[in-house]
């Protein structure tokens, strides 16, 4: 961020504490940031003859915040051309970006200028976020005070999204209209609604009824997580579906706030649901049921004409209803298997020179798209439409990590960025026990907010074809609104500071501060955020001391090391603790002697391993890279019930190799490993490991195990090793090779992917 910027924003948290409690901002700077913001010394006062006044075409916009003002202040607003005490809306052609607006606020007026409605719209999001919190309770003899500023805006990318999946939970329409509402604000202009899958077929399809009838529901949901062991079921029938009716409602909510909706229909893959209602659109014809619980299924669409003719028909009907220039038709995680074993498929396959099942995916993909293009539509899907050669217009959602969008932008299509790594809502937020059930892996505020969209192997050009990031959240484990809304908030928040604010104005420590200060809004707006902010993080650096620290400013860390509970009169962190031996650290953040956020606990086990050198042949892949290769041996391990922690290390496809080396000639009694396993994530134990032991004078001992199969999620390894009873010996180097699991058989989840392999503490005593 600029020090301009920086300036600004300290000048804003100035005016938040003066003296005259009649002036306030109602955050100490907008979400997502502006591009440039300044405050002027002054303040506009609404009373209650203040007119919104529209010089120029911004009906739109006006009538949105003549709404919004309506219900807020409790009384009715003129509109009419005025000067002075005055909200006043004004053409600028000098504004080129489409979405771009500037603000200026003085004792006469508010004056929002746009070149576009789409740009004044925007600017009256800016606005509503300088109004006090709640506006009928901050009334003080019915005036109202926003600071006089100047603003200039405009995003850094044009597509800035949200995604719903709706299938595996369903949520009302009030409810995804308050979705909409929120990414309004945050001058979000995308909404991704995936709207079929395996467990749920959600929108009204009047020419094939059994969607509604049959693939809109399912027997039973599993309960409790994928990989528990045995897996449990309800006995509830559950489902629903989006008449056309309401899905017209909501496209035209959410039209009046500049978002764009974009429907999935998937495609060739998770079908069952559709299958389940149509089984003569399956390879086998044989009847499935709605799955019951999550994960990649075998079913899928055969390459006949009666499918392409359903999906025709399906299609037609969905581009009836949305107006959207883009239509999602899914193309991932479709396994081969039932083509492989179809006469059908295999005589598409023979009939049109296709080299093998991943081309036939490519045919698929290629014949839905020239059907949508000759519509006047462009498809998205997401990366693995890449394999097998990617059709011609295609735009590509990347989740599968950048390795897919940098392929597609090389070769000149566009790309929207989703990441795993920093897109997936569904992923924990906290490393806290308490955290409500998600599927796994690890995405805290700050790793979102540090997002950067653009891979750094593309040239200026080549990134251009990056439309722009999308956070998305898969339900799977998200059962009410609120769920989804303590997954989305506050990550929403960063991830539209991502779409919209240029990388040079970016901050996390303002960031925070104006999250902090969010908090409010959301109250005030009924969502049910989580508050991450007064959590304590640990880590071990490299001086071998425990470093505590939080994100909010102007707190105290206080912590005791012998596992008691910290209070007001514990110990106050100021420097690092060593590391000596084990310790039972808790810690909390505190303001006036009060604990604000949860006790932050973390075990330290001091062994032989802490403290040496190590190396790793590879490197943890980016979503997964734990703590780095120094977290395998810094005596802490990683959590019992998820993969995704600051302490496991993930690695996909890779064989690998840890060298650790001791300060000095190191007596070894017993190693322990531990391996995560779940398959639901692809993640497999390997199938054995050795070890190489390099002793005092150089020779080596060499060892292999095999590891044993186990449904088990934590898979703990105990190495003992021989010990002569004439000598003791001593070790300068131990070597571990873990060769991966391979690639994940037919029949199970991921099936034809390099399995991951993930890897806690190795401790050494």
């Amino acid at each position: 961020m600029s020090a301009r910027f920086l300036i600004l924003c300290s000048l804003i948290l100035t005016l938040l504490s003066c003296r005259e409690p009649e002036i306030k901002l109602s955050s100490p700077s907008v979400i997502p940031a502006p591009q440039s913001l300044q405050v002027l010394p002054g303040r506009f006062t609404i009373d209650q003859s203040t007119v919104i006044s529209n010089a120029d075409d911004f009906t739109h916009s006006v009538n949105f915040l003549k709404s919004f003002l309506e219900v807020e202040t409790n009384r009715s607003w003129e509109t009419k051309y005025a000067t002075e005490n005055v909200i006043l809306f004004e053409f600028d052609p000098s504004i080129t970006a489409a979405e771009g607006y500037t603000i200026e606020t003085n004792a006469q007026q508010v004056l929002l200028k746009a070149s576009t409605d789409t740009g004044a719209f925007y600017a009256v999001q800016t606005l509503i976020q300088l109004l006090p919190l709640e506006l009928k309770k901050s009334k003080e003899n019915h005036l109202l005070h926003i600071p006089a500023v100047a603003i200039k805006d405009e995003p850094r990318f044009s597509y800035r999204g949200m995604h719903l999946d709706v299938s595996r939970h369903l949520f009302d329409v009030e409810f995804i209209k308050k979705y909409i509402d929120a990414m309004a604000l945050l001058k979000m202009n995308t909404f991704h609604w995936h709207l079929t899958d395996d467990q749920g077929w959600r929108i009204e399809i009047k020419r094939y009824p059994k969607l509604q009838e049959i693939a809109a529901y399912r027997d039973s949901t599993l309960m409790g997580h994928y990989n528990d062991s045995p897996r449990l079921y309800d006995t509830t029938k559950y489902g629903g579906f989006y008449t056309q009716e309401e899905i017209r409602e909501v496209i035209a909510f959410a039209k009046a706030r500049h978002i764009n909706i974009i429907p999935e229909i998937e495609m060739p893959g998770h079908a069952q649901a559709a299958i389940a209602a149509y089984p003569e659109l399956g390879c086998t014809r044989e009847k499935v049921n709605v799955a019951t619980e999550w994960g990649v299924f075998e079913t899928i669409y055969c390459p006949n004409e009666k499918t392409f003719t359903f999906l025709e028909n399906v299609l037609d009907e969905v581009m009836e209803l949305f107006p959207s220039s883009y239509i999602h038709i899914g193309g991932d995680e479709a396994p081969k298997t039932q083509w492989k074993t179809s006469a059908i498929a295999q005589q598409v396959i023979q009939e049109n020179g296709l080299k093998d099942e991943a081309e036939l995916q490519s045919y698929f993909i290629q014949r839905m798209e020239n059907y949508v293009n000759s519509k006047g539509r462009n498809i998205i899907g997401w990366d693995e439409i890449l394999e097998g050669g990617l059709a011609p217009n295609a735009t590509v959602m990347s989740w599968r990590g950048t390795t897919g969008a940098v392929e597609a932008a090389k070769s000149g299509h566009d790309v929207i960025m989703t990441p795993t790594s920093h897109s997936y809502f569904d992923y924990y937020q906290s490393e806290s026990d308490d955290e409500p059930t998600a599927i796994g892996g690890f995405l805290p505020l700050e790793k979102v907010y540090n997002f950067n969209p653009i891979p750094k192997e593309l040239t200026a050009e080549e990134a251009k074809h990056i439309l722009g990031p999308q956070g998305n959240l898969w339900t799977e484990y998200m059962t009410t609104s609120d769920q989804v809304e303590y997954m989305a908030f506050p990550r929403m928040l960063a991830m539209s500071e991502v779409a919209w604010t240029q990388a040079e104005n970016k901050n996390y420590s303002s960031f925070i501060n104006r999250v902090e200060y969010f908090h409010q809004r959301m109250e005030v707006l009924d969502i049910n955020y989580a508050n991450h902010l007064y959590e304590v993080k640990g880590f071990l650096n490299d001086q071998q001391q425990y470093k505590l620290s939080t994100a909010s400013l102007g707190k105290e860390i206080r912590f005791t090391t012998d596992g008691s509970k910290p209070t007001a009169t514990s110990a106050i962190y100021k420097q690092a603790i060593p590391f000596t031996k084990n310790l039972s650290i808790n810690a909390g953040v505190f303001k006036e002697g009060k604990l604000l956020g949860k006790v932050f606990k973390q075990q330290l086990l001091y062994h032989k391993g802490v403290g040496a050198t190590i190396t790793i042949n590879k490197e943890p892949n980016k979503s997964y890279p734990g703590s780095g290769a120094k977290g395998l041996i810094n005596g802490i391990k990683g959590s019992d019930s998820r993969y995704g922690d600051s302490e496991w290390l993930g690695f996909w496809g890779d064989d690998i190799e840890i060298e650790i080396t001791f300060k000095e000639p190191t007596e070894i009694n017993t190693i322990d490993l531990r391996f995560y396993h779940g398959p639901g994530q692809w993640i497999y134990t390997p199938k054995e490991f050795e070890l190489f032991f390099t002793l005092e004078l150089g020779d080596t001992v060499y060892d292999r195990r095999e590891i044993k199969e186990s449904e088990n999620n934590i898979i703990k390894i105990n190495y003992k090793l021989y010990k002569p009873k004439s000598i003791t010996p001593k070790y300068n180097k131990l070597k571990i090779t873990i060769p991966n699991y391979g690639i994940i058989r037919e029949g199970k989840q991921g099936a034809g992917n390099k399995a991951w392999t993930f890897i806690d503490e190795i401790i050494i005593n």
